[in-house]
């Protein structure tokens, strides 16, 4: 996304909006490693709340994941 930088003057220069994007291990029991994933800070509340089991799951299957 692109946007603005406004200074105190009101002087416009042209900005960019980046993703909050982190890198990310974690770990699955269920096959017994690791797995490495680039997710926005969102999504790390959102795998916090529901399981990183049920996630890597549904990604699965809307075909995110291998």
């Amino acid at each position: 996304m692109v946007g603005n930088h406004v200074s105190h003057s009101n002087i416009k220069t042209k900005r960019k909006f980046y993703p909050n994007l982190i890198r990310k291990k974690f770990y699955l029991p269920e096959e017994d490693k690791h797995i490495t994933l680039k997710i926005s800070a969102s999504a790390l509340r959102t795998i916090n709340k529901r399981g990183i089991e049920v996630c890597v799951k549904e990604a699965r299957e809307k075909g995110y994941l291998k």
